[in-house]
């Protein structure tokens, strides 16, 4: 199986009567590691280095959820259930046992699935993400309105002003970030829908305002990980996550933010395999 993320084919498989498009890479065997990805975020968006990275040593799945581009169905507007949709994904691979990397959106989906099914989750790595009923979560509609508007008039992707500083090194990262992005060229995925966006901001929100979860019942091994200063998801969730967790490990990145896994992708990628550890 290819080790190489912009050629790695599209595939699909039907999931209760939905079509689900995922993409795999690696060697296969041992317990993979399922990638769930952020807001308005399709299998394009997931960068080339963290993707190869880790499937140097892993076997590795990333996938669209129910609704998100190349899949079918309608994005639902609560976290939960995109819990139970990616463990209805995973379990119709065959797989009774995965890792997960969740980022942003997809760390929130990741925390369902290690709620909602405790045995299927071996280790977890949660980055630039929060827990359900963190303060301020609400407020990223419009954290992410402002930054749309900014990239409107600058003819820039938001992700410049959402992902990364405005300082000369965070400029540097993202335009880094986007040239890895454009990396593959065919076999492209489908763009997500405006339904789509609009779902998974109503999901965070509501995510946002919930009550808070017994983060105590995830036992397994979570590495937290984010920038120092996460304009989306404040960077004080990750270190609450990390000391509400019973077995955890935080790594903060410095002059960075909500994208500071992508940013440090060189650092971020050996302290996820050293923490996988073998499969």
């Amino acid at each position: 199986m290819t080790t190489a993320w912009k050629t790695t084919p599209t595939k699909t498989i039907h999931v209760g009567g939905t079509s689900f498009a995922y993409r795999e890479l690696g060697e296969p065997g041992g317990v993979p590691v399922v990638f769930l990805h952020h807001l308005t975020a399709v299998l394009d968006d997931w960068d080339p280095r963290v993707l190869d990275g880790v499937a140097a040593r892993h076997h590795v799945i990333a996938f669209d959820n129910r609704g998100v581009g190349s899949t079918g169905g309608r994005v639902p507007t609560d976290v939960a259930q995109m819990g139970a949709d990616a463990i209805a994904f995973i379990r119709a691979l065959g797989h009774d046992q995965v890792d997960l990397i969740g980022f942003s959106l997809g760390g929130g989906v990741a925390q369902m699935v290690a709620l909602q099914e405790p045995d299927l989750v071996r280790r977890m790595v949660l980055a630039g993400t929060g827990p359900r009923g963190g303060g301020g979560i609400w407020k990223m509609p419009f954290i992410v309105g402002g930054a749309y508007a900014k990239a409107f008039l600058s003819r820039k992707d938001p992700r410049h002003f959402l992902f990364f500083p405005r300082t000369r090194e965070g400029k540097k990262a993202a335009n880094a970030y986007f040239a890895r992005l454009a990396e593959r060229t065919s076999d492209l995925d489908t763009p997500i829908s405006r339904q789509a966006g609009i779902a998974q901001v109503r999901a965070i929100t509501s995510a946002g305002l919930h009550r808070s979860d017994d983060l105590s019942q995830i036992k397994i091994p979570v590495l937290v990980a984010n920038g120092d200063n996460d304009l989306m998801v404040a960077s004080e969730h990750s270190k609450d996550m990390a000391a509400r967790l019973p077995d955890s490990r935080l790594r903060i990145y410095p002059d960075s933010g909500h994208g500071g896994v992508f940013q440090y992708h060189h650092e971020f990628v050996p302290e996820v395999l050293d923490f996988l550890g073998a499969s």
